[in-house]
């Protein structure tokens, strides 16, 4: 990691995130619960990969808040729900608007066209629980 490159300041722990939306909860219980199965593993190129993701998302030349929604359009493009529920939240609690969300939700929709309505849908469900 280079000198320029530090933690983002999150605006919402996970654990308010988690009070405030029912999905957001369910999501991230899972997570959490599935990801123990893979720290059980102990598996090298696993741990590998999850600091290259984690480093990417670091407050850098670029803010955390963009590389989010940059996530954000990429995971709705490729249509991996979890992945989208993740942006999200994470956005969220970076302080992203939901504004901003949903133009980033726009841009994948134009990017991945009509196939990815079903998945909007479900992004606009948390959001609406998130930002309510």
């Amino acid at each position: 990691m280079t000198a320029d490159r530090q933690e983002p300041t999150f605006v919402f722990t996970e654990k308010l995130v988690a009070e405030k939306s029912e999905l957001a909860r369910r999501f991230l219980d899972n997570r959490t619960r599935l990801n123990e199965n893979v720290d059980k593993a102990d598996n090298f190129l696993v741990k590998r990969f999850y600091n290259l993701d984690h480093n990417t998302y670091l407050e850098g030349a670029l803010p955390a808040k963009y590389k989010e929604l940059m996530g954000l359009v990429a995971s709705a493009c490729l249509r991996c729900d979890d992945c989208i529920s993740y942006h999200v939240i994470q956005s969220y609690r970076l302080g992203v608007t939901r504004a901003e969300q949903e133009e980033a939700i726009n841009v994948a929709l134009v990017v991945g066209g009509s196939i990815v309505i079903p998945h909007m849908r479900r992004a606009y469900a948390l959001l609406t629980e998130l930002y309510a």
